[in-house]
């Protein structure tokens, strides 16, 4: 039997097998609100077989976004214009559905990758000031972002909590915390760009304290039936930075808080990252945090072909494994998974026809 499409539990909700489709950004939404491209982008990885579908980074307040493209939801208006995507998978198909949950910090107020992804200065067309934990710029040439005040704090951790509020009102099974890629949460962590002085500052105790306060506040607000997980960067891949060690540290806190899951990604946060990547480059990583907690631990990066995603879970360096680009490139990769691993997946019944002769019995429903 593979092990990559046997069932898993986060909290109380069950994924068939331990294929993730990763939080993707498209950039594509009007101000926040979600657009026809969301329901064609999701909709159709809804089909794609996996265990769970998570939604794109998705910022709890305008300056929280990457790009003036990135979805939000701040407002109730930006929970409506996402809510029938969310029915229209709901309809079709019986997938859990996770939504990332996030703000850019210093590096928001960019422009969408495709005309460059180069910060935009506040005074300039597109661009607003941008926030972190200290008046650090990400790059030198950057406009320096504003340092955040008590009171600002106070307000990004209700910004998450109205948030998640709303995810959990469109029915949405799974929320992840973006911990990770240099974006907020993930530099109040590293001492590379957070030098406060304050209680959220200095040593790695107080670094932790935003984390695991926006983690609480968050898990208290939403239904018990919700599973709650961070997505964290492991490493800064900087001397002196956010490592491993304090990663386990991070998610020590947030197991013994009731995390139901981690998800293990790694970078982001300096533009002086040196980085060596290659397939399963950060699972030694993930595969150090699962040893160090009871709580399922997502592996991600470069995680291509099937029977690499099987050995990662066969020898348990990983609970599940995340695929992104692999899944834009491919969104039946679930599908080819199970031919190669002699294994079922789900798909609809209107896609049955479909199933290979030679492949009898790959599909279920």
């Amino acid at each position: 039997m593979s092990h990559l499409f046997t069932p898993i539990t986060l909290g109380d909700v069950t994924l068939s097998n331990r294929i993730v489709v990763a939080p993707m950004c498209q950039y594509s939404a009007d101000n926040g609100l979600a657009t026809s491209w969301h329901m064609m982008h999701l909709g159709h990885l809804a089909m794609s077989g996996a265990g769970m579908l998570t939604i794109e980074a998705t910022a709890v307040s305008p300056e929280g976004r990457i790009t003036e493209g990135d979805l939000g939801l701040w407002s109730d208006a930006h929970r409506d214009a996402l809510k029938p995507v969310v029915d229209a998978i709901r309809h079709y198909s019986n997938l859990p559905l996770s939504i990332q949950l996030g703000h850019a910090g210093r590096k928001a107020s960019c422009n969408v990758p495709w005309k460059g992804g180069s910060s935009i200065a506040p005074d300039q067309t597109g661009g607003w000031q941008t926030w972190a934990p200290s008046a650090l710029p990400f790059a030198e040439s950057d406009p320096v972002p504003t340092a955040l005040t008590d009171d600002d704090i106070k307000t990004l951790k209700a910004d998450f909590v109205a948030a998640a509020q709303r995810a959990a009102s469109l029915g949405i099974d799974v929320i992840e915390l973006h911990a990770a890629h240099g974006y907020l949460l993930h530099e109040f962590l590293s001492p590379l760009s957070n030098h406060r002085e304050d209680g959220y500052g200095g040593t790695l105790e107080n670094r932790l304290r935003l984390v695991l306060e926006v983690f609480e506040a968050v898990k208290e607000a939403i239904p018990a039936q919700m599973a709650l997980g961070v997505r964290v960067s492991a490493e800064d891949w900087v001397e002196g930075g956010w490592d491993t060690d304090q990663t386990i540290a991070l998610a020590k806190a947030l197991e013994a808080r009731g995390c139901h899951f981690i998800h293990v990604s790694s970078g982001g946060l300096s533009e002086h990252q040196q980085i060596t990547a290659g397939p399963n480059y950060q699972v030694p990583m993930a595969s150090r945090i699962k040893s160090s907690v009871d709580m399922p631990v997502i592996a991600v990066g470069l995680i291509t072909e099937p029977e690499q995603a099987e050995a990662i879970i066969g020898t348990g360096q990983a609970d599940m494994v995340g695929l992104a680009r692999a899944m834009l490139f491919n969104p039946r990769w679930p599908w080819h998974a199970a031919a190669a691993l002699k294994a079922q997946v789900r798909v609809p019944p209107q896609y049955e026809r479909s199933e290979p002769h030679a492949l009898k019995g790959l599909f279920s429903q």
